[in-house]
């Protein structure tokens, strides 16, 4: 063990070169690799193979922009003051993910959707924008296909895509990152960030994508609408705010269902062609990661895309990291974070993680670190969402920032987004807490859709109590750090706060 140790001391500093590949709204447990009955990426899960899998990867919020906020600033939403969609600009913030690439003398390169508060100007070479129903769109078939994903109104698309898989933004996304590795400094070591608006809605394929998956035998969900309703708040809420708009939507839900695992497909596809030439121009030991800023329902309760609530649907995300003398192994225990990129790039590449970062590096326990320090560090992990206020009811309709009339919605909105709510994950248990007082606990082996809340139950009085007291732990060590003032902040090293905190408990149960 104290040899791996050194090895890994030894490896800290010298990766050279980094390529970041982010999915949106992909859902943990949809590739076979994850135990997923379909086939949905081949080529990722071969290339996830060598590397350490994080079976228990999460966002720390689920929604596009807060979560990319965190993962470049490290940093919970309550901390970089990022907690919706429209407030990119607002981030407060100390060095972030490419402040520590550039002071380690990276070049910096980024393709794709960006949806942060980083623009072209702070990267070396950018592409992009791509959003998920328009990109730099130059030729007639490219504003043609933007014209027609708009046409289908965020799907699901009820038909094979009548256009290419050349204007596909995957495969657009690939060729200009190709383009843009071929064009670096070759005298440098590089950080590429390759992000896809996919799969995301809308949910689209072409053939021969549209016809790889039979509706009829994707793997069933395990809860419909019922469950939304019985959930309550703001998943009835969005619930009965879709089936108003379009009537008989969930009927769609297995084409929904193939579509999506097709749309992986297609994402897989693209990756194959990026990461042969990642290997051919940077080298094979480059450090790759792989994760996506949040899930998805995918049918489940009823509902598509995202919105209500923190179930593990939209929370748990893919999590992978390969090459960089990162070792092989499925790591089923470890809780780990987007929080938790920003230092542990900056260990891989011999930078210090930056004042105010709240995440933990991974890098000790990828180069080897298996003890029970580490172990610790990793054994919970924590979520936020909401954007603060009181929680709208069910009953509720205050003004949005789209009409109540027609087919459109964005289920991110000022219901499904209000209130504030703060999440628990440890071992087989959730806990959720909400600003209104109401509180969640679940079995996540016997009740994994989060439908049976034994929160009050007398049985469970003691696990709920020591859920309570953790989250408590986990709001108090993430208390922001900045400003820095005159006096000298004590950091554990790796920001591993999670060994304090455990010796100071009498049992720690998984």
């Amino acid at each position: 063990m104290q040899a791996q140790l050194v090895d890994a001391a030894k490896r800290a500093g010298q990766v050279r070169n980094v390529v970041l590949i982010m999915t949106d709204q992909q859902r943990q447990g949809f590739t076979a690799g994850e135990g997923f009955a379909l086939d949905t990426m081949p080529f990722c899960d071969a290339v996830a193979a060598p590397g350490r899998r994080f079976v228990h990867g999460f966002t720390p919020t689920p929604a596009c922009v807060p979560a990319r906020t965190s993962l470049l600033t490290g940093r919970y939403p309550s901390a970089d003051r990022v907690r919706q969609n429209s407030t990119n600009g607002q981030v407060i913030r100390g060095d972030d993910l490419l402040d520590v690439v550039h002071a380690a003398g990276l070049q910096s390169i980024f393709a794709g959707k960006p949806h942060m508060y980083r623009t072209a100007d702070d990267f070396d070479q950018w592409s992009g924008p791509y959003m998920h129903t328009s990109g730099p769109d130059e030729t007639d078939d490219q504003r043609a296909f933007a014209d027609w994903l708009e046409s289908i109104d965020h799907g699901p698309s009820t038909e094979a895509t009548p256009f290419g898989l050349e204007v596909q933004y995957p495969h657009r996304i690939v060729d200009d990152a190709c383009r843009m590795l071929d064009g670096r400094d070759s005298g440098r070591g590089t950080f590429l960030w390759v992000s896809f608006p996919e799969p995301h809605n809308p949910y689209q394929v072409p053939e021969p994508y549209w016809s790889l998956f039979d509706p009829e035998e994707v793997p069933d969900r395990v809860h419909g609408p019922e469950a939304a309703l019985a959930k309550g708040g703001a998943f009835a809420w969005l619930r009965n705010l879709v089936e108003e708009k379009r009537p008989g939507y969930d009927e769609l839900w297995r084409r929904y269902r193939a579509s999506y695992c097709a749309m992986l497909r297609l994402i897989d596809d693209q990756l194959r062609r990026l990461v042969g030439h990642v290997h051919r121009t940077l080298g094979a030991d480059t450090l790759i990661i792989f994760v996506a800023d949040h899930g998805d329902y995918v049918g489940e309760y009823g509902l598509q895309r995202k919105g209500a609530g923190m179930p593990d649907a939209l929370m748990r995300i893919p999590f992978w990291i390969a090459g960089g003398g990162v070792g092989p192994a499925v790591d089923e225990h470890a809780k780990v974070s987007l929080v938790d990129l920003l230092p542990t790039i900056a260990e891989a590449l011999g930078e210090s993680i930056p004042l105010g970062v709240q995440g933990r590096s991974l890098w000790p326990v990828l180069t080897g670190d298996d003890s029970a320090e580490a172990r610790f560090a990793f054994a919970s992990t924590y979520g936020e969402s909401g954007f603060g206020g009181l929680a709208y009811g069910v009953e509720e309709r205050p003004e949005l920032h789209y009409s109540y009339e027609g087919t459109s919605f964005d289920e991110l909105n000022t219901v499904t987004q209000s209130g504030s709510s703060r999440m628990l994950h440890r071992g087989d248990w959730k806990l959720l807490f909400h600003g209104d007082g109401r509180g969640e606990l679940y079995d996540l082996v016997a009740d994994p859709s989060e439908m049976i809340n034994l929160y009050d139950d007398p049985q469970h009085r003691e696990r709920r109590l020591e859920m309570v007291t953790e989250l408590l732990w986990w709001q108090t060590v993430t208390t922001d750090d900045l400003p820095e003032g005159a006096y000298r902040t004590k950091r554990p090293p790796h920001n591993w706060y999670g060994p304090t905190y455990a010796a100071t408990r009498v049992e720690n149960r998984p």
